[in-house]
């Protein structure tokens, strides 16, 4: 393995305040509140700011502000007129883009090649995508005069901070609604650089509004009786207590919750090509993805080839200093998220699976996992059934498709498969058969913002992308 010198991005090119207030009609605001929420560097565990935890008064001064602007402007204001807005955030996002990668990096724990080239990217294709529909709702397939909803309280979580924003609010704002969005209370930073985007493309006042705080500020805001819509990203758990809730108020609701999805290699498939779509699939953001394929199912005559290839490419992987442009494997989010991660893998060795890991030190501070694979798991194991949400892999096999059907849809989750196979045939089959709302084929997390992304069971329901995602802000 080539040796390579550490090559960091420049913090330098980030200023950030030593304190947030709330983002509310277009202003900077004090919390009526006094506690604050303090904001850590994973990869240091350096405090990088602190922000204001929301009251109840304080979300409901943000609902109030943003139903006025609906009311008075955003609600009537002509679709082209609306797409203007978002076309010049989408090129403020371009060109403060390296800037939003770093600071991503620093408040998240991912490394910066992923924020750079894939997270920031995305966020700026999603506003110009949806700028392009602003004025063409008509022509969604969703009848002659469809109507905005109102107000829209918005709930997102860690892993993809400023990405989830993105999904969030462009169809939002296209479709003509205002909006209350909270952040994630680890990594509030590009939600609240977002605000000062909004101020600079001189979006109206009241139009997006951020309020940072932990589970009560999000809880106030989805039982705020002026909401209209509410739409959430997060654990399935929260999502059920969400979905309580906002059942019997009229409230529109979307849930992206979690997933268990089976990424799964036959015994025709390009190994290298598939171990590439492995690594990218359960690495890529230190396992923190929703859709991640954390479960890898491998025929059984391919599984020796498959894991042999696997281990050697895992021992190439560079865990570390997640500024650093060689970095693979970044720093978990939060000592709670690294507990759960420890947690789970110990349970998975106590089952009676085999744990294996590259040599791989860790650093002495910050919150770190090594990419870690098990096999010998059975479908019983806690590992091959909850979501673990880090850098780690179950081993299954299987020997026909249908076999190879049942264990993959054997999971309360729905949200994402892969398949890896030369035949077109039978990667046809198999996603007519797989119970989850994304299946890719001879590749693993790719996404578009022309493309809708969503799932079943306990992965929560709607859609987020594409022209599906205009639905949930429509009144059709």
């Amino acid at each position: 393995m080539f040796e390579y010198a550490p090559a960091p991005e420049s913090r330098d090119v980030v200023d950030i305040k030593p304190s947030y207030d709330l983002f509310i009609n277009g202003e900077w605001v004090e919390s009526l509140g006094y506690e604050r929420i303090k904001t850590v560097d994973p990869a240091s565990e350096e405090i990088l700011s602190e922000v204001a935890h929301a009251t109840e008064a304080d979300v409901d001064r943000a609902v109030q502000a943003a139903r006025k602007a609906y009311d008075e402007v955003w609600g009537v204001l002509p679709g082209r007129e609306r797409a203007k807005y978002l076309f010049r955030i989408a090129r403020i996002i371009q060109e403060r883009a390296r800037e939003l990668a770093v600071l991503e990096t620093l408040d998240n724990g991912k490394p910066i090649r992923e924020s750079r080239d894939v997270d920031i990217p995305l966020v700026a294709a999603h506003f110009f995508y949806y700028a392009g529909w602003a004025d063409k709702l008509k022509y969604a397939g969703f009848g002659e005069r469809p109507r905005p909803l109102g107000v829209a309280a918005q709930v997102i979580p860690w892993n993809f901070p400023l990405l989830m924003l993105a999904w969030k609010i462009a169809p939002a704002l296209a479709c003509g609604n205002t909006v209350v969005l909270k952040p994630a209370e680890t990594t509030p930073l590009t939600a609240l650089a977002f605000a000062e985007i909004c101020r600079q493309a001189d979006l109206p006042p009241g139009v997006v509004n951020i309020v940072t705080g932990a589970g009560d500020t999000g809880s106030a805001l989805v039982r705020h009786p002026d909401v209209d819509k509410v739409a959430f990203t997060g654990s399935t758990e929260v999502g059920r207590l969400i979905a309580r809730q906002v059942a019997g108020t009229g409230k529109r609701l979307t849930l992206e919750l979690g997933g268990k999805a089976a990424n799964i290699v036959f015994d025709d498939a390009a190994v290298d090509q598939a171990v590439e779509g492995i690594v990218n699939g359960i690495f890529f953001n230190q396992g923190h993805v929703c859709c991640a394929g954390s479960r890898l199912l491998v025929q059984e005559s391919a599984a020796t080839a498959v894991l042999d290839a696997l281990k050697r490419r895992m021992a190439t992987l560079r865990l570390g200093d997640p500024l650093d442009k060689n970095t693979d494997i970044g720093a978990i989010n939060s000592a709670a998220q690294l507990a759960k991660i420890r947690e789970l893998s110990d349970a998975g060795e106590a089952e009676g699976a085999e744990r294996w890991a590259p040599a791989c030190p860790l650093p002495e501070r910050g919150y770190w996992f090594p990419p870690t694979v098990f096999t010998g798991v059975a479908q019983s194991h806690r590992i091959a059934r909850e979501e673990i949400f880090g850098p780690v892999l179950s081993v299954l096999t299987f020997r026909t498709p249908a076999e190879a059907v049942e264990k993959a849809n054997n999971t309360p989750y729905g949200l994402s498969a892969g398949i890896w196979t030369e035949k077109g045939s039978r990667i046809l089959w198999m996603a007519d058969r797989l119970r989850a709302g994304v299946v890719w084929a001879n590749t693993f997390n790719r996404f578009d913002p022309a493309s809708p992304f969503g799932g079943y069971k306990e992965s929560g329901y709607g859609r987020e992308g594409g022209v599906h995602g205009l639905e949930a802000y429509l009144d059709v």
